[in-house]
């Protein structure tokens, strides 16, 4: 039996899955008929798979919680939202911070009294925080001490009611310990939400310039988190257990991605709920931490970029270990390097090599494949996830092209976005009657495994990190001595991609990365800046069209 089978046998004896139809916003959809319809009710609703809440759940360096007391957590911070702050249904509540427990406790604390989350990245700069706050609405942020800093000179301006975190109690008059103290740890009541409401603001870098907020909600994201569930729970019609076999370890993750992104927020910590699975949490990445970390609290499940998979890989071999608890060993955000795949599966053999597409836009589901399908097609991107998905393959004109053949993914199902916030014509021209057009291009073969070849859109993924152009080429414009600038991917052995810039110089004069970076230290984000600067004292290549000639200039810095 194939996993696609058994995922259809599910579908048909298991209740949980059973898929029925519904309309979504005058589209017609496949849907999990009896799943919880908001990710509130996915917390209330995983109690039993988390060991009727006395199993642990979370560690952190060393704080550890069983679930029911992080669920008490989440209530006590979700009275402090609507008694002591008086945040309700609607209202946007911002997070950023780097990786702590609270930000995991705040999502599901402000999905629970019906308030929607806006992830900010922790790496934004001032400016950047301040385009955000503005776009979402948000006037009440949760934030570390780094982000108070950055955002105390937008207080004011922008009326922001900032709570301290963590190194943030004490930087400003509201901090999040005094405001839950004393708090119920029972949970909120009263609260009446639609499974298809607003749940999250994520901003996801697009080919304009400004980022854009991606509205995903209660039913987009928790379709996602069943659509990856029921892989696991067909997965022993595919590979019966055998007498003898040892019982299943208890599912163990651990998050090493930024929890304001959807790889870790959704496949990890979301899915980590009803699956029954421990989460253990890095505050930042860390190889030989993670190491040690998988092999001290047992982790099965380990989920990056590639970047990170490398990293693991050597940190490892330097170690002297092979992770024997380590059963999948993912990749997302970025593409990984085919020879990769060899050289993890040699030195973590008990682990199943995977990887995955998906898209902030489509709450991460996607496309995947692991274990021996990937290893024989390692520059693959795998296959769609049933059982709700739909793709097709369009040229520019929107007509289906044949299998085999280029042409733009284009993926229908409720784990869709619902759309870019403030953004209606990005949302027409992304979302055409329930399909998303994902902007990347690809070829599908005769047995569905789907193969990424290109991207539409001017963006550059360094470790997973989204960059557009225009947003680089904004910064860049900035100097005084830039005329005009060209940014686009330069190919980097450890984070995939990094950011290179041809710039126009007045009087030829010759700039440096280090030049640049000393210019656009506070205007553009450090992941952002360009390591390697092509100068010239000309105009730069155009096309037919007059316009900047993108490829024509990377081809040629590159000597491609």
């Amino acid at each position: 039996m194939t996993l696609e089978e058994a995922i259809h046998h599910t579908t048909l004896t298991n209740p949980t899955f059973e898929v029925a139809e519904a309309e979504i916003r005058g589209v017609t959809y496949r849907t999990f008929k009896n799943i919880p319809g908001t990710v509130g009710a996915l917390m209330l609703a995983s109690r039993e798979q988390q060991g009727n809440g006395a199993a642990e759940f979370l560690v952190y360096r060393d704080e550890r919680w069983t679930y029911d007391e992080f669920c008490a957590e989440v209530h006590r911070i979700s009275h402090a939202l609507r008694d002591g702050l008086g945040i309700g249904k609607g209202d946007r509540v911002a997070i950023a911070m780097r990786n702590y427990p609270e930000l995991m406790m705040l999502t599901l604390a402000i999905a629970s009294v019906g308030a929607v989350t806006v992830f900010i990245n922790g790496w934004w700069t001032t400016e950047e925080l301040d385009y955000a706050l503005q776009d979402s609405g948000a006037k009440t942020i949760f934030a570390d001490g780094p982000r108070v800093d950055r955002m105390l000179p937008l207080v004011d301006r922008l009326g922001l009611r900032i709570v301290g975190v963590r190194d943030g109690e004490g930087m400003v008059d509201l901090g999040l310990d005094a405001l839950k103290a004393d708090m119920p740890d029972t949970p909120v009541e009263g609260i009446a939400l639609d499974t298809d409401d607003d749940f999250a603001v994520m901003y996801s870098s697009g080919s304009t310039g400004k980022p854009k907020g991606v509205v995903q909600t209660h039913r987009s994201a928790v379709s996602a988190v069943f659509s990856w569930l029921i892989q696991a729970v067909a997965a022993p019609l595919v590979n019966p257990p055998q007498p003898g076999d040892p019982e299943a370890p208890r599912p163990s993750g651990l998050i090493v991605t930024p929890l304001f992104h959807v790889t870790a927020t959704h496949p990890l910590f979301l899915l980590s709920l009803p699956a029954g699975a421990k989460i253990s949490l890095l505050h930042k990445w860390d190889a030989e931490e993670a190491v040690r970390v998988i092999n001290r609290e047992k982790v099965t499940r380990f989920l990056g970029v590639p970047t990170q998979s490398a990293d693991l890989l050597e940190a490892a071999k330097r170690m002297g270990e092979t992770l024997p608890t380590l059963a999948w060993l993912g990749a997302g955000g970025a593409k990984r390097p085919a020879a990769q795949v060899a050289q993890l599966q040699g030195q973590f053999p008990a682990a199943e090599i995977a990887t995955g597409w998906g898209m902030t836009e489509t709450n991460a589901l996607g496309i995947g494949m692991v274990g021996e399908e990937y290893n024989k097609r390692p520059n693959a991107a795998g296959k769609l996830h049933p059982p709700l998905q739909d793709v097709r393959f369009l040229d520019d004109n929107g007509n289906d092209v044949p299998v085999g053949e280029l042409g733009e993914i284009t993926v229908k199902s409720p784990a869709n976005m619902r759309c870019y916030l403030n953004k209606p014509e990005a949302t027409a021209e992304t979302m055409q009657d329930g399909w998303l057009r994902t902007g990347d291009l690809g070829v599908i073969d005769a047995e569905g495994f789907i193969t990424i070849l290109d991207r539409k859109k001017n963006i550059i993924i360094r470790g997973g990190e989204n960059i557009a152009c225009l947003d680089v080429e904004g910064a860049l414009h900035t100097h005084p001595d830039v005329i005009e600038a060209c940014a686009f991917s330069v190919p980097d052995e450890r984070l995939g991609e990094i950011v290179g810039a041809m710039i126009q110089t007045r009087d030829g004069k010759k700039l440096s990365p280090e030049d640049m970076a000393a210019h656009l230290d506070g205007r553009l984000a450090k992941f952002k800046m360009p390591q390697q600067l092509w100068c010239q004292d000309g105009p730069l290549t155009r096309g037919a069209t007059d316009k900047i000639d993108r490829r024509a200039i990377r081809a040629a810095c590159l000597n491609l």
